[in-house]
Formats: structure tokens, sequence, C-alpha cells
């Protein structure tokens, strides 16, 4: 396990070599610079940026070197035009790590190894269901999160899919990943199939053909639209 490792998303953890610290840090403004610049660490932040990202109201700059003394004597800055995050090259940072995941599983599932898939995939998962700096709201967070979301989605599919393949005591957690992926995202018919296919494996059916009925009336009624051929080409596999 690496010696520092970040949790941005759920409650805030700092581990800086092997030291928690998220309570040393200098307040709600300097939680929420640790979290931008550990979102960036990658690259050297303007303090424009940096200062734009904290506060919404014009004229705030003369707050930020005041705010970036006491994050020094906690985190390790570089930097002062520009300011940068100087983690260790094995750092965990959880939203890297659930990007990471995905990017994994989506490689594994492509070479046919829904196995392989199975890890990644539940760790983006774990991450990307937890909330990204919960009560705090500004634009970038907000596009965090939007991006949070995505993997979150993504990764129930690939979740529900790597289940469904290696099938057995697999399939409640493919039928929670379906049911779950059909509560966040009710039009994304990937979610509605994994359920069919759940269902149909358990030797239920009618069950799968309930469910596809439902989203054809959701489909229907919501939006004046029918289900997609891919769905409908199951829907006759099950009816046959």
């Amino acid at each position: 396990m690496a010696a520092t490792r970040i949790q941005l998303c759920g409650r805030l953890v700092v581990r800086l070599d092997g030291r928690r610290v998220e309570a040393e840090l200098p307040g709600r403004q300097g939680r929420l610079a640790f979290a931008f610049l550990a979102v960036h660490r990658h690259r050297p932040v303007p303090r424009d940026e940096l200062t734009d990202a904290l506060w919404a109201e014009p004229g705030a700059s003369d707050r930020l070197s005041p705010l970036l003394s006491k994050l020094r004597a906690v985190v390790p800055l570089e930097g002062r035009g520009e300011v940068r995050l100087a983690l260790p090259a094995d750092a965990w940072l959880d939203v890297e790590a659930a990007a990471e995941g995905l990017h994994r599983a989506e490689s594994a599932v492509a070479r046919g190894d829904h196995r392989g898939a199975w890890s990644p995939a539940r760790v983006a998962q774990h991450v990307a269901s937890r909330s990204f700096l919960a009560g705090e709201h500004a634009p970038w967070i907000d596009e965090q999160r939007r991006r949070l979301d995505e993997i979150l989605v993504r990764s129930l599919e690939l979740v529900g899919r790597a289940c469904v393949e290696i099938g057995a005591g697999e399939l409640d957690t493919a039928e929670r990943a379906a049911r779950a992926l059909i509560a966040r995202a009710p039009y994304r018919e990937s979610g509605h199939r994994l359920l069919m296919e759940v269902l149909a494996a358990r030797g239920n059916p009618a069950e799968a053909l309930l469910v596809y009925d439902a989203l054809r009336s959701r489909l229907r009624e919501d939006l004046g639209a029918a289900p997609s051929a891919e769905t409908q080409a199951l829907h006759r596999r099950l009816l046959g």
C-alpha cells in the first residue's frame, strides 16, 4: 500500500508518508485548495486559476498568499507564481484510481477477459459511488462530479457484464449492478438488458420479459421512442 494516500470522495482522508494530516489543513478553504491541487497534481496551477477555484467574488487574490503559507506548513507545495502539489510517484489518489480502474476494466472486457475486468471495475464503482467533496459547490467540483457519475455508470455496466459472463455465484452481484444502473440512469438501455440477461440466466425469462415491457412503456410515454435494435433482439431471443 502506498504511504501517501488521498481520498477526496466520501470522507476526506490525507495520508502523507504514512501520517494522517487532513485535520491540519487550514480550514475549509485550505481543504478546497488542497483538493484542487490534488486533482491537478500533474501540472503547475497558476495562482489566478487557483484563486478563481476558491473564491467566486472578484478581488480575492490577496487572500491566496496567506492561505498557501499555511498550507505549505502541512503539505509539500512547489512554486510561487504557479503552484504544484509535490507527491511521490507512487501516491494513491482515489479519483485517479477510479479512472484507471475503469480503463483497465474496459481493456479487459475488450480482450474477452471478464474475470480480469471484475476487480478494477469494482474499484472504479466503489470510489465513484461516494460523493466528491460532499457539501461543497463550485464549477470545478461539479465537473469532477459529472466525471465520476459517468465513471460510476460505466463501471456498473462493466461489473454487471463481467458477472453475467462469469455466472454462477456472481449473478447476485450482476443483478445488484444492473438494478443500481437502472436506478441511476433509467434511460440507459444497457442496464435493462443486463437485468434481463441475469433473470433469464436464473431461469426466470418471464421476469426478464416484464423488464422489457417496463422499459418499452417508459420510453414510449416519456420520450415517444422505442427500445433500440439491440434491446429488441434480446427480447426476441427471450421469447424464443
